[in-house]
């Protein structure tokens, strides 16, 4: 069993972007390569700029290259919470934004020829629980109505023909949501960006920030100090002590997937018949889709403790428990690959992007980064531009920080996921 991302195993040999010289200045320097570095980057290179990008790994070896590889439509909170918080003019603007993200990711895609797998498999939302699919009832009406979105209810007896498990109570169809390999886009993104004229230098972490009198800064680094007139901060859940301010605006949750070996062809059909990306209603919930070579990928929560080579074992033996609990006829196969990572969520559930004390982020993608990072890449370029209306979560603005002396490091978490896990079981 192999501990490490299926999606970055399984992609293009990475170029080793590691001990290159470091200019002495750039327009902009980026910090953090992952997708939303990347995505930063590609655009703001294409408008003239020159751009350095510092990453203290590899690219994609975060976030990006750790998740369930779906791009899917839809903002991180209901419909109905956007509406109560922003009015419907603002709702229906953010989700717009949401929707709008897969475009992009497919249009980059297309233009860069990023080979990736992308295609709109479409993603199902399944009920566990009798109320839940109530509440999807709901919501696609909502949608429908007030947000100019379809959606497709189905039934615990029409779910059948989408995925064979009895464990879920109906579900409610997006068929616009995306696939992809995470890891393949990943590779492509790097490459583009570097076309386009941007500088990548791995294993060169980003160790200090100077705002400077005359305007910009100075970003020290462990391979030397530049002078940006621009800083962008791209890391996420993966921000260190070098950004206090955004690292104690996060809430780093630690999420585990598992791959199974090779199915074939028609044993994975079998399972989910259209290939269709799955999220389930659970408060400590899964995520499940099928890889291009036919195995299927199973992620979660899982436990509620870092990532690490001991933890990622222990959090794989739960995850084959539950997979397979939903589909039984899994129960002697192998698992290949096991591995976590870190996901950012805000204390609000949404992203939010713009400029603190002139450092221009993006950060807190709450499980939707694959789109979003890539969508904001886009916008936070057209910001530094100076194109401020550019960016969709413009005056949202971080919330308070409800726990005090907050640092960033999420103590509270396994009594939350102890409380979240008791009432799912209740059924």
């Amino acid at each position: 069993m192999k501990q490490i991302p299926y999606w970055l195993d399984t992609a293009p040999v990475f170029a080793d972007r590691s001990g290159k010289d470091l200019p002495d200045e750039a327009d902009v320097v980026v910090i953090g390569g992952g997708l939303t570095g990347l995505s930063t980057a590609y655009h703001t290179a294409r408008k003239g700029a020159r751009v350095v990008l510092v990453e203290k790994d590899k690219v994609g070896s975060g976030a990006s290259g750790r998740n369930g590889s779906m791009c899917t439509q839809g903002i991180t909170i209901s419909p109905a919470e956007a509406r109560k918080r922003y009015g419907q003019e603002r709702a229906v603007e953010l989700y717009n934004a949401f929707r709008e993200a897969v475009d992009v990711v497919e249009d980059l895609t297309r233009e860069e020829r990023i080979d990736c797998d992308f295609h709109r498999a479409g993603r199902l939302g399944v009920a566990f629980k009798p109320q839940h699919f109530e509440a999807m009832r709901a919501k696609q009406r909502d949608l429908a109505e007030n947000f100019g979105h379809e959606m497709h209810l189905l039934t615990r007896g029409e779910l059948k023909s989408e995925l064979n498990s009895d464990y879920y109570h109906g579900a409610l169809l997006d068929p616009l949501s995306a696939a992809l390999h995470v890891g393949k886009y990943v590779h492509g993104l790097a490459e583009a960006a570097e076309r386009a004229g941007a500088e990548i230098h791995e294993r060169n972490a980003a160790t200090g920030l100077t705002r400077l009198p005359g305007g910009g800064f100075l970003v020290e680094t462990l391979n030397g100090t530049i002078r940006a007139k621009q800083v962008m901060a791209a890391t996420d859940a993966y921000t260190d002590k070098v950004m206090p301010w955004f690292r104690k605006r996060l809430i780093n949750v630690g999420s585990f997937i598992i791959v199974t070996e090779p199915l074939g062809e028609a044993r994975a059909k079998e399972l989910i018949p259209n290939a269709r990306l799955v999220v389930d209603s659970k408060n400590i919930g899964h995520y499940i889709r099928l890889t291009p070579d036919h195995r299927l990928a199973f992620g979660g929560r899982a436990r509620f403790a870092p990532s690490n080579p001991a933890s990622d074992v222990k959090s794989g033996d739960v995850l084959k428990r539950e997979m397979t609990e939903i589909f039984p006829q899994l129960a002697g196969v192998r698992v290949d690959y096991v591995w976590g990572g870190m996901v950012g969520f805000s204390w609000d559930r949404l992203p939010h992007a713009g400029e603190a004390d002139g450092l221009y982020y993006s950060m807190g993608y709450c499980g939707h980064g694959v789109q979003m990072a890539t969508y904001m890449g886009r916008a936070v370029a057209e910001m530094m531009d100076g194109r401020p209306e550019a960016n969709p979560l413009r005056g949202l603005g971080f919330p308070k920080v409800p726990v005090p002396f907050y640092n960033g490091t999420p103590w509270f978490l396994p009594f939350g996921g102890a409380y979240y896990k008791a009432k799912d079981r209740l059924r």
